[in-house]
């Protein structure tokens, strides 16, 4: 946790509160299914959680804004932005049912009630939602097909609506067919650690 409170300092108790249950949790969960690499799971901070909380130096979500987290695994970057926005609405989908019973169980653990998850592929979720996140899930060009059909028309964000992914190494051929309204930030103007130094944030507006 010392990484979280370097990096967001100014956290309520209740959000650090909910932040600290996730490594039980997740350490639990994983000794029966494996959400999160073995290897990775001593990690669980900087690795998965920093880096979900990464869109919140990018965007501050108002109030009412809603927000699907497309293919969201083991509930990232899902489950700590919905911590740290508590006045916003998540839904958390992902086409592996094992996972999303573990997200939705520890959603319900820490007393996430802005959460909603569904054992659904991407392809049939209906709703609209002025945000898609998602954690390197497929090729941007891919996952903006998919997701268009659920951004809402009603902006209420200083960004406008559109499709924020959180990617590692290099994006460029993915960027292509959006270099004109994409906008890329890399993680390490935020966070200096090694790991951070090829990762990036990639915000397309749709």
């Amino acid at each position: 946790m010392n990484i979280i409170h370097k990096y967001f300092p100014s956290l309520d108790e209740r959000r650090y509160g909910q932040l600290a249950s996730l490594e039980a949790l997740y350490k639990e969960w994983n000794e029966k299914i494996n959400v999160i690499s073995r290897k990775d799971i001593d990690n669980l901070y900087e690795h998965h959680v920093l880096h979900s909380m990464s869109i919140a130096k990018a965007l501050k979500f108002k109030a009412g804004t809603r927000i699907l987290d497309f293919g969201t695994g083991g509930g990232f970057p899902g489950i700590p932005l919905a911590i740290i926005f508590p006045e916003c609405s998540f839904k958390l989908i992902d086409g592996t049912g094992k996972k999303i019973n573990v997200v939705k169980a520890v959603a319900e653990a820490i007393g996430l009630d802005n959460v909603e998850t569904e054992h659904i592929r991407g392809e049939q979720e209906q709703g609209k939602y002025d945000f898609v996140v998602s954690r390197a899930v497929m090729p941007l060009p891919d996952l903006v097909k998919i997701i268009r059909k659920n951004i809402s028309k009603e902006h209420r964000n200083a960004l406008p609506n559109g499709v924020i992914c959180l990617k590692g190494g290099q994006t460029d051929n993915e960027i292509q067919p959006f270099r004109k309204i994409a906008e890329v930030m890399p993680l390490n103007q935020w966070f200096k650690e090694e790991w951070y130094h090829e990762k990036q944030l990639i915000y397309v507006p749709l």
